[in-house]
């Protein structure tokens, strides 16, 4: 594995990820699943969904692990290196102009533009996982999960990473191959 590319992957994604971290991780995705191919779009997800599980910013925890898994300890030093190191440049310079010039129409429009191109770029991700859970549910299942998450996440007020490690917990017990590996080691 080249340590270049690990670099310029997360640095490129962190870099053009204004807008705070989950904007980050559709470009993310771009350079690790598409560009480079160190994985596939289900092992992205995985990724994702156990990153959101822990606290602290997604996309440190992101580059971390994938850095880790592609190159050892050195890989997750240099994955977060690049990840973080486009976000202090730009802090210290975008926020030295912007408070220069905080009352200009057009920072103020600029920085107004910030939110829907996110918002469109994670609504883009979102429906590209949930095609992919179609693929592998059908429609039925992946409508009805998606239902219900929203329901505990919004109304019941559960945290995601609670309800992710439930979901977890239900497909491995509801896989049959995996209790009977259960019921033979308890053996």
């Amino acid at each position: 594995m080249d340590q270049k590319n690990l670099f310029l992957a997360f640095f490129r994604a962190s870099m053009l990820g204004y807008g705070g971290g989950l904007s980050a991780i559709p470009l993310m995705k771009k350079e690790v699943v598409d560009t480079y191919k160190w994985m596939d779009d289900e092992e992205f997800s995985d990724i994702l969904a156990l990153s959101n599980t822990l606290p602290g910013p997604i996309n440190t925890k992101m580059s971390g692990y994938i850095g880790f898994r592609l190159c050892g300890f050195l890989g997750l030093v240099n994955a977060v290196i690049a990840t973080v190191l486009p976000t202090a440049i730009l802090m210290i310079l975008l926020l030295t102009v912007l408070n220069a010039y905080k009352d200009s129409p057009l920072v103020q429009g600029m920085a107004n533009g910030v939110l829907p191109v996110a918002g469109v770029m994670i609504g883009v991700l979102a429906w590209d996982f949930f095609q992919k859970s179609r693929a592998g549910m059908g429609w039925l299942p992946t409508i009805i999960y998606t239902i219900i998450s929203l329901f505990v996440m919004e109304l019941l007020g559960i945290h995601p990473a609670l309800l992710i490690a439930g979901l977890i917990g239900i497909a491995l017990f509801s896989n049959a191959d995996f209790r009977k590996e259960r019921q033979v080691k308890d053996k």
